[in-house]
């Protein structure tokens, strides 16, 4: 390791750098078939300039050495949470951690370790990633990928071989190994499901045929449609997830160079497996792209190049169907296709448990994919002895999806970051947003979804279907009619899902936004409609995001003249859009109630005086210095929670004003004075003023330090999101869970260079020991941000800059 701080000295770096890239250039490389065997590979190396806040700038001279140099990095900054993600999809969590624990979410949605292994150590003996990886592009994954998941395999493996870990989440663990290229893709595989099989895990594993005395049982009853269909819209709702995201594309017509703008602010948690990491990848003459990479991918996901910046959002289409099978009276692990019996395939699992024995339980497979009993809590399945379900996931079938970010990388306009979605198709769950230097945009909803028109959900759906297609977009088909298969369109590179011609797509508008709705209204001049249901909706009330969102940057389209310090005044305006709406109202009930006291939840008559000018005078944004921020979020989320929209608004909504409307808050709405005698009862009960600025109470610790954080939650509508759970006895909201993370605002000014700002507010490492665990924190703290370091003169003449050769050692 090297640091630099001298011209001459810079010089001879990148003299070296390049000389390295041509040593490289003859040194043996492993092949591409022996990864697996010879987990490390064979003479792999890279250049890795690091840069102020941590970031490296990856160099190499081909894939597999990108990809060596971007494992190392990744190890150097995450090795324990990189880790433990390993052991998920290995089926260890069990082994390691205990069968009942509950993993942290970031690959799946299991709730027990058990859940988690028995599926990932299903789909690792039946060798469903192998086969994936075996497919032939375009279906299957391109060479270049697979080189460089070969390469961050190795990279990984020489980090774990040359260095010490200090983190202490996993120092000195048994549990932290080598891995393989299979291993990388297997977290890929992981990823794609997340949205689909990822969700019914618990469903999918706990499936098991009726016994002997319910096969003889009078036929039970299916499930009422009007409940799934209310469970189906939350199950599938994006505003519920952790993870969604906002992002906006400028055109040229509204900037003051005329090049486009764009402004990436994806909601994912800031703890665990699903973080990002930011880092520069470069082949020279081939691809060089700078921005976020999910932890154990070996592309960047979001981010930008000389021409063209992208980010992405949370869809809404619903990624997954279900198929009803009619079953064999005399055996319910058969089902009917046009009369004819078709047995289950069975897929028997055994998982080591720690302390115990192995435990090894059957899961059931069909033509359509796996036997389900559940779609979360609220969307029972029941297996009886006449029907089951099946969950038909495409994205099981996708191992794309880094094909599709590296192609992305390598575009040099908006034109063609469609053209790389077009032709790898691999998103399964996301949108995109993009700019270009030229000053072009695009939305589009390029996702990997099944093949369900609504004319094929009109004429093949159950009783139950009929409820939750038009609620969610999921559809429910009769799988006991060859007919009612998914088909296949010819721009689609697999069977049973949309081409990419079939996605709602805006091109060439002045802005063009989303905040995790539908595409309807990705611009509000020129809604987008005429798309299949499962795709989203149209002509439905938005979110307050959304709401709050397309005001904001229509009004700054109008404006003009637009740079990327509007991006990043937009980034942290932290206006509350609920605050615009309903605070001068509440504030007014509150003033108009008798006496000034409410009766609360527990039936306490509380004084709420206090509240009226704390409300009245609270500023209508969720900075750390707003006074009356903390009271207004802590009503809201009591009144919202326990008020439907028809009786808390009194202008209801209008698909002709949508993003006005619902507005004007009912003063007399019911709830309204318990839920202000609640919030004054609890923040006193708590110690807090009722005034109080809001960054006392919600913040993050690092260290010996306390930051306060600015944002707000969901229910809010605030576009720089925070979530955080309530903790009185702790001050507030003192740890953020999901929300704003690597945010970028990139644009071009006819120099050679593109203008980028980024930020990772949770920082580069998990490690509490690494000079990188809260810089960027504090940054986002101070609402300051990091200027991105593109161009290799940039590059070179940081003050920070510090040089890494990792190599294998062999």
């Amino acid at each position: 390791m090297l640091h630099l701080s001298t011209r001459p000295t810079l010089r001879r770096v990148a003299l070296a750098g390049a000389a390295l890239l041509a040593a490289t250039a003859a040194a043996p490389q492993a092949s591409a078939t022996t990864g697996d065997r010879i987990p490390s590979g064979g003479g792999l190396s890279a250049v890795i300039r690091y840069t102020e806040n941590g970031i490296p700038h990856i160099l190499a001279k081909d894939y597999a050495h990108l990809g060596f140099g971007t494992g190392w990095a990744q190890a150097a900054d995450q090795v324990c949470v990189l880790a433990d993600g390993f052991v998920t999809v290995a089926g260890e969590r069990s082994r390691w951690f205990g069968p009942d624990a509950a993993p942290d979410g970031s690959l799946s949605s299991a709730t027990r370790n058990l859940s988690s292994d028995l599926y990932f150590k299903g789909v690792r003996d039946s060798g469903t990633v192998e086969k994936l990886l075996a497919t032939p592009a375009p279906a299957g994954p391109g060479k270049d990928l697979k080189e460089l998941m070969r390469g961050w395999a190795a990279g990984y493996n020489a980090w774990l071989a040359q260095n010490k870990i200090t983190d202490p989440a996993c120092k000195g663990a048994g549990w932290v190994r080598p891995v393989t290229a299979t291993d990388v893709a297997a977290r890929g595989f992981a990823v794609s499901v997340l949205g689909g099989q990822g969700r019914g895990i618990d469903g999918i594993t706990g499936a098991q045929p009726p016994g002997d005395a319910a096969r003889t049982a009078s036929p039970q009853p299916e499930p009422d449609p009007a409940a799934a269909a209310e469970a189906a819209r939350e199950f599938f709702d994006t505003s519920r997830y952790d993870r969604g995201s906002n992002a906006v594309a400028f055109s040229g017509s509204t900037t003051a160079s005329g090049g486009g703008l764009l402004l990436g602010n994806p909601h994912y948690p800031w703890q665990g497996g699903r973080r990002f990491w930011q880092s520069q990848q470069t082949i020279p003459g081939e691809l060089n792209v700078s921005g976020g990479s999910l932890l154990g991918t070996a592309v960047v996901n979001i981010g930008f190049n000389e021409k063209v910046a992208w980010s992405h959002t949370v869809a809404t289409g619903t990624p997954v169907n279900l198929h009803q099978l009619a079953l064999d009276p005399a055996d319910p692990t058969v089902y009917l296709v046009d009369g004819k019996p078709e047995a289950m395939t069975r897929r028997t699992v055994t998982v080591p448990v720690s302390g115990g024995d192995p435990v090894t339980r059957t899961q059931w497979w069909t033509r359509y994919g796996p036997v389900i009993t559940g779609l979360g809590p609220g969307l029972p399945l029941p297996w009886t002895a006449q029907t089951a379900y099946a969950l038909n996931d495409p994205n099981a079938a996708n191992l794309r999806g880094s094909d599709t970010a590296l192609a992305m990388g390598k575009a040099l306009s908006v034109a063609g970051i469609q053209d790389a979605l077009a032709r790898t198709q691999g998103l399964p769950w996301v949108n995109t947003v993009a700019a270009d230097s030229s000053g072009g945009t695009l939305f589009t909803q390029s996702q990997v979804l099944p093949r369900i028109t609504d004319e094929l959900a009109a004429r093949c759906s159950t009783p139950l279907g009929r409820a939750t297609y038009p609620a969610s977009g999921l559809a429910v088909l009769d799988g006991s009619r060859a007919d009612c298969a998914l088909g296949a369109d010819p721009d689609a590179v697999q069977p049973g899902v949309f081409g990419p011609g079939k996605a709602p797509t805006l091109q060439g508008a002045p802005y063009a936004e989303n905040s995790n709705d539908s595409a309807w209204l990705a611009n509000a001049d020129r809604p987008l409609t005429g798309y299949e249901r499962i795709w989203g909706n149209v002509a439905t009330p938005r979110s307050l995001r959304t709401r709050g969102a397309v005001e904001d940057v229509s009004a700054m389209a109008a404006r003009g003249g637009l740079t990327v310090t509007d991006l990043q005044k937009q980034q942290f305006a932290n206006r509350v859009p609920a605050g615009d709406l309903a605070a001068a109202d509440a504030a007014k009930a509150c003033a108009a109630l008798p006496g000034g006291t409410a009766t609360a939840s527990d039936g306490a008559v509380v004084d709420v005086s206090a509240a009226c000018p704390a409300l009245a005078g609270w500023d209508r944004t969720a900075d750390v210095a707003s006074r009356g921020a903390l009271l207004f979020d802590r009503f809201w989320r009591k009144l919202t929670g326990s008020t439907a929209p028809k009786d808390l608004w009194l202008v209801p909504f209008s698909a002709a004003d949508p993003v006005r409307t619902p507005r004007t808050l009912n003063q007399a709405a019911p709830g309204l004075g318990r839920a202000l005698a609640d919030t004054v009862a609890e923040l006193r009960a708590a110690g807090i003023a009722l005034d109080a600025p809001l960054g006392e109470h919600q913040f993050v610790v690092r260290g010996d330090r306390k930051l306060p954080v600015g944002g707000g939650t969901e229910a809010l509508g605030v576009w720089n999101k925070i979530e955080a759970p309530w903790k009185a006895a702790a001050g507030g909201y003192p740890e953020v869970t999901h929300g704003s993370s690597h945010v970028q605002a990139v644009g071009w000014d006819g120099g050679r260079c593109p203008v980028a700002r980024t930020l990772l507010t949770y920082s580069q490492s998990s490690n509490p020991n690494s000079p990188y665990y809260a810089d960027q924190t504090r940054l986002f703290s101070e609402e300051r941000w990091v200027t991105s370091r593109f161009c290799e003169r940039d590059i070179l003449t940081s003050p920070k800059l510090k040089v890494v050769w990792p190599r294998e050692r062999r």
